[in-house]
């Protein structure tokens, strides 16, 4: 199962703690089949099939090829010096 580091609860609530975002909102991960890349997006609710995982209160949705791709990696998360949050995906420990 995907593990999710403090850093990466701390920043996926900042964006998903919007005044106007709709209650239960979260991160989406997506698999893009053509691209052979994952995609992030906001969801209000989980996709068909979509795996749920609650770490702390920041809440993530996985598709199914994204959730059997990650289920031996951890997501971390960094904001860069211009502010920008990057995700990144590493091997668990």
């Amino acid at each position: 199962m995907l593990t999710v580091t403090q850093n990466a609860v701390a920043e996926i609530r900042n964006i998903t703690d919007q005044a106007e975002a709709p209650e239960g909102i979260g991160l989406r991960i997506s698999s893009d089949p053509e691209g052979g890349s994952l995609t992030l997006s906001l969801a209000a609710v989980p996709g068909p099939g979509d795996a749920v995982l609650e770490a702390d209160g920041a809440r993530l949705f996985l598709d199914g090829p994204a959730n059997e791709l990650l289920a031996d990696k951890t997501l971390d998360a960094a904001v860069d010096p211009s502010g920008s949050v990057q995700f990144a995906v590493a091997e668990q420990a």
